[in-house]
């Protein structure tokens, strides 16, 4: 199998334009791996160092050999050396195995580079926010996955099928204790005052590298961050909602659920700090 090649996308499997994945990839047949998704910026990923920790730290909790940040970035250079504005897809599994479930002895993981176009967002997401759909769909609990960007994402999938209306930029995800997760392809940020909440992740979800800059960044902006557990109504009664990923970088939400908030300044202002 050679490069898939058009004028919006090309990969490389561990870094050869000529390679093909196998059917007994464990990626393919389980969802055995993990990926990251982030901007490039001229050429460079952008929060290279915090995308590759947490890739790192999603294959040692499977047990799967991370490839080196060296590989990666030879990979990336390859694909992006003209891009000024790209989005990279890096892919992790565990590798080849015979048929079952059993883990391979000697697993050799395979190594993947996505290249496709930046997503053309409406620039309102970022003047004015953006609507959300509550998603129907329940969010099982799995500690031992909880936090983990691994491949199976048929959750996201069903979700994100519940809308086809162009004016909701996202989905909210609740656990099946109507605890409020994440959305679709997002973390979610409430404020109450000076205090910045975002939800637990310790039973399920994905704790996106953006969510943890936000995190240490509030500070600046004299805000308290905190994780704990937030219900729908305790949301509903925030002063504002934010959501976020590695791509748009920060959105206000401005209606959920027929409750609408006011435009407010925290995630413009979150975004020049990400810019930074």
């Amino acid at each position: 199998m050679t490069l898939l090649q058009s004028t919006t996308s090309q990969y490389l499997i561990n870094g050869s334009s000529e390679a093909g994945l196998s059917p007994w990839d464990r990626g393919f047949a389980y969802g055995d791996g993990v990926f990251r998704t982030l901007k490039i910026v001229n050429g460079k990923p952008q929060h290279w160092q915090l995308h590759y920790n947490k890739l790192e730290h999603d294959c040692n909790s499977l047990g799967i050999v991370c490839p080196g940040a060296n590989l990666f970035l030879a990979d990336i250079d390859r694909l992006f050396a003209q891009e000024q504005l790209a989005v990279a897809k890096l892919i992790v599994t565990r590798g080849e195995g015979t048929r079952g479930y059993a883990l391979p002895v000697l697993a050799q993981p395979s190594r993947i580079v996505i290249k496709a176009d930046f997503p053309d967002y409406p620039a309102a997401n970022c003047t004015f926010g953006v609507r959300l759909h509550l998603c129907h769909l329940r969010l099982a609990r799995q500690p031992l996955l909880a936090g983990i960007k691994h491949l199976n994402r048929l959750e996201n999938v069903l979700a994100r099928s519940e809308w086809s209306d162009n004016s909701i930029a996202e989905g909210l995800l609740l656990d099946e204790a109507g605890n409020v997760i994440a959305c679709t392809m997002s973390n979610v940020f409430a404020r109450f005052g000076t205090k910045l909440m975002t939800p637990d992740l310790s039973q399920c979800g994905v704790a996106g590298v953006t969510r943890q800059f936000i995190l240490d960044i509030a500070p600046t902006l004299g805000m308290i961050a905190e994780v704990g557990n937030i219900g729908l109504e305790q949301l509903m009664q925030a002063d504002e909602v934010l959501i976020c990923n590695s791509l748009y970088g920060v959105w206000q939400v401005l209606e959920l659920n027929q409750h609408a908030w006011k435009p407010q300044e925290t995630a413009r202002e979150l975004r020049k700090l990400l810019q930074e």
